[in-house]
């Protein structure tokens, strides 16, 4: 499964994330994988592509990451996924 996460970094600030990253990695369980990810020009907020089997895999990485980064988690499917659905009724 794919999922979309919106990370807001606390008080808008991100180095103690970078710091973070920096220093221990991305910190996620081997089961979840890190996709792309894309980041505001104001440093505020992450978009994040993430990709696991479980949910609990996500959870073990947010609880990581938590106390710098308010999580938005959206389940997503790919464009052509998408279109195979619908191509039905269409």
């Amino acid at each position: 499964m794919l999922y979309m996460i919106v990370e807001h970094f606390r008080y808008g600030d991100a180095l103690p994330v970078y710091r973070r990253f920096r220093d221990q990695g991305r910190m996620a369980p081997g089961e979840l994988r890190y996709v792309a990810s894309w980041v505001t020009d104001d440093f505020r907020r992450c978009f994040q592509i993430m990709e696991c089997e479980d949910r609990q895999f996500l959870a073990q990485w947010m609880a990581r990451w938590e106390d710098l980064i308010e999580f938005e988690i959206i389940p997503v499917i790919t464009s052509a996924e998408a279109a195979a659905a619908v191509a039905p009724r269409l």
